[in-house]
Formats: structure tokens, sequence, C-alpha cells
């Protein structure tokens, strides 16, 4: 014969904790969803400013191209034995491409000081590859084939000497990036996410 064991009931107190974290794990995960949505893919469009040759602005809201590292404001580079300010030229390029156009931008992530990280078009232009392929930027993480174009077509940078955005930052000063993919993209999400 089987003993049989009486059933207990849970203490009232013990209900009302198990409603309680039910209903903080419900909220959690209701506020990074709505973070996520936030944060992620945002489509970005209107009237932009152009800051430099890889950023855009929108009001304060702060755009950098993925995939491209364009010349720093301050930079120079050389070309037929004569230095010219490349970075300055960089960004008349892209204020060139932008005009007066609406410029939409599709949202891939965030980097890690909190500019959003975008692909856009403006008149049908895609800026970031164009950017690339004219030689008035390098690949960062992307657009590889519009680069070896560009440098075998002697465009832009190409056409001379120049120190990669990268390199100059490291020597001059100014914000260190990483590339614009794999693992830094992902950590400069979740740091934006949870406002580390």
């Amino acid at each position: 014969m089987r003993a049989r064991y009486p059933f207990r009931r849970r203490p009232r107190w013990r209900r009302y904790v198990d409603v309680a974290v039910a209903a903080l794990v419900f909220a959690g995960v209701a506020l990074v969803a709505a973070r996520l949505q936030h944060l992620a893919g945002a489509d970005i469009s209107g009237e932009m400013r152009v800051v430099d040759g890889d950023s855009l602005a929108l009001g304060e809201r702060r755009l950098r191209l993925k995939g491209i590292d364009a010349p720093e404001l301050a930079q120079r580079c050389r070309r037929d034995a004569y230095e010219y300010g490349c970075g300055a030229e960089s960004a008349s390029y892209l204020r060139g491409l932008v005009g007066r156009h609406r410029v939409d931008c599709k949202g891939e992530g965030v980097d890690r000081y909190g500019r959003d990280l975008v692909r856009c078009v403006a008149d049908g232009i895609d800026l970031n590859e164009t950017m690339v392929r004219s030689g008035h930027a390098v690949a960062f993480g992307d657009y590889d084939l519009a680069e070896s174009r560009a440098r075998s077509e002697s465009l832009g940078l190409w056409a001379g000497e120049f120190e990669t955005p990268k390199q100059w930052r490291a020597v001059h000063g100014g914000l260190s990036e990483d590339l614009h993919t794999g693992w830094a993209t992902l950590v400069a999400f979740l740091r934006r996410l949870f406002g580390v």
C-alpha cells in the first residue's frame, strides 16, 4: 500500500512573490524589446547636414556611414607633389552628393560613441558605396570591391599618397574606431542597449 502525502497549499506570501517575480520578468522583457526596436534597424530620413566625409547629422542625431572611413577634416594628403586638404575635399564631395536631397538611411547598429551606423541613399545614390568608389573614403569593413576599383583607377585619395584615416587618428588624435563588422558592432550595440 502506498503512503499518501497530504497536499499542502503554498503559503499566501509565496504566491505573491511568484506573481511579483513573473511581473518583473515580463516588464524587463518588454523594456528590452522596446529598446531594441528603438535602437536597431531604425529608418532615419530627412534633410541631413554633412559633418565630414563619413558622418551626417539630422538635428542633434549623429549618423556614421557604415563600412567606410573618410579622412578627418584636418587631414592632409599628397597629390602631384602638393599637399591638399583631403579631409575637407572628402566632406565637400559628400556635401555635393547630398545636396538638398532628402536622405534615407537604414540603421544597422550603433558605434561606441553612440552614433547610428547607417547605409544611406540620396537621390537614388548609395552614399556609402559612392564615397569609397570615388576614392574619397576607404573601405572599413565593407565595400572592398569599390575600393579596389577606385585604387586601380587612381581616383580620389588613390591618386596620391595618404595615411589611412585610422592611421592618421592614431598619430594626430581623434576618435579611435573599430571596423564596422562582427563583434565590435555587437559590443557597441549592447553597450548602448544597456546604457553602459
